[in-house]
């Protein structure tokens, strides 16, 4: 692939880096938090604070992802938007950070013609929820898994750097797993040279996916505890909608998500939360609860505000009731948009549930049948 930044925007974030304090030899290791060991130490060292800065940026600029999944310039990025506290170079930092974690993820493109999107304003009101609700969370988790997907080109593995790519899938029937598509088709890249597999790699991937449930803990890595499910086909996708199908080989000993029974619809000055279960980074399971607010939804997409990053494509989107809404597959960025006070860079995105039931009744009506059965299982 090529780099992620152009020239000039890794010299834009050197510039910011440079302005805030962040090229300090000090700070270094915090910038470096997270990225593989193994690797920070193969990175060339430099006498002169904002030389070292440049060419730790150039450096990972060139690595797609390392063979754990991670991409290095990613998670530096977001070490510095944590470390910044001024507006500009924060700016600047957030926006290298949109640009990157959209590449690494594959996340489609904007369609054209989107308007941008202004928030409501948030009426403060009682936001308590019954017990039943954390209850209700625990159980919905159980069928949220960590996906695996390894690149191939040709029918072979992907080469250079075929490592594997994380996303977020959950059981909408009893061994179908529903993520995004752009998760199985397991390219980084952004823009009308987007990379994409042809047909029959993109079913080989799927077939080589694996899914970790229970993944709540590092400990829940331990091969001795849990095995990883795998996938037999993928039996239905469309990269319009974003998602993607996959039978599982053996059904998980654990009940489906339920979906929503009609599509969410938010008016003017709604208070509308969502919730999000994901596996952010590819890292253990994490919950994003309530304070997503939903400020705009429409036939097709639901729009909130929450944390997501790279690894969380493909999460169900629920409402309070924990059923599923939306299928989470990105992040929009948007300007002049205010939450809770403080400028927001990000608008994240969901494909209605409905619209994705609506094309596989005509797509794939086998595949709609078994979903639509499972879901009248109580």
């Amino acid at each position: 692939m090529t780099n992620y930044l152009a020239p000039e925007e890794i010299r834009r974030v050197v510039d910011a880096a440079v302005e805030t304090g962040l090229a300090d030899p000090a700070v270094r290791p915090l910038l470096l938090d997270g990225i593989m060991p193994r690797y920070r130490s193969t990175l060339p060292l430099n006498p002169a604070p904002g030389r070292q800065v440049h060419s730790d940026l150039n450096e990972m600029n060139r690595v797609e992802r390392l063979v754990d999944g991670s991409v290095p310039l990613e998670i530096w990025l977001r070490n510095a938007v944590a470390e910044t506290t001024e507006a500009d170079p924060l700016t600047v930092f957030q926006r290298a950070l949109d640009d990157v974690a959209r590449q690494a993820g594959g996340e489609p493109d904007v369609p054209a013609g989107m308007a941008a999107e202004i928030k409501e304003e948030i009426v403060h009101r009682d936001d308590t929820v019954p017990i039943g609700f954390l209850q209700g969370g625990a159980l919905a988790g159980a069928a949220v898994a960590r996906i695996k997907v390894p690149p191939y080109q040709g029918g072979a593995p992907l080469q250079p750097n075929g490592f594997p790519h994380s996303g977020t899938g959950w059981l909408i029937a009893p061994d179908l797993l529903i993520t995004n598509h752009h998760v199985v088709n397991a390219r980084s890249g952004t823009g009308a040279g987007r990379p994409v597999a042809d047909p029959e790699d993109l079913r080989l991937q799927a077939r080589r996916s694996t899914a970790r449930f229970d993944f709540d803990t590092e400990g829940d890595l331990d091969e001795t505890a849990t095995e990883d499910a795998t996938v037999t086909e993928l039996v239905a996708s469309d990269a319009a909608l974003d998602y993607a199908v996959l039978r599982l080989t053996d059904p998980p000993a654990r009940p489906a998500l339920k979906l929503a029974e009609r599509p969410l619809a938010v008016a003017r000055g709604d208070y509308v939360a969502v919730n999000i279960i994901q596996h952010p980074g590819g890292q253990p399971k994490r919950v994003a609860l309530r304070n997503n607010l939903v400020y705009e939804a429409d036939e097709h997409d639901v729009r909130y505000f929450t944390d997501t990053r790279g690894g969380s494509s493909g999460s169900p989107v629920f409402t309070d009731d924990w059923k599923v809404v939306a299928l989470h597959r990105g992040t929009r960025r948007v300007e002049n948009v205010l939450f809770q006070g403080r400028t927001t860079a990000f608008v994240n995105v969901g494909t209605q549930m409905r619209s994705v039931l609506r094309h596989l009744e005509t797509s794939s009506p086998g595949v709609h049948a078994e979903i639509q059965n499972a879901q009248a299982t109580p």
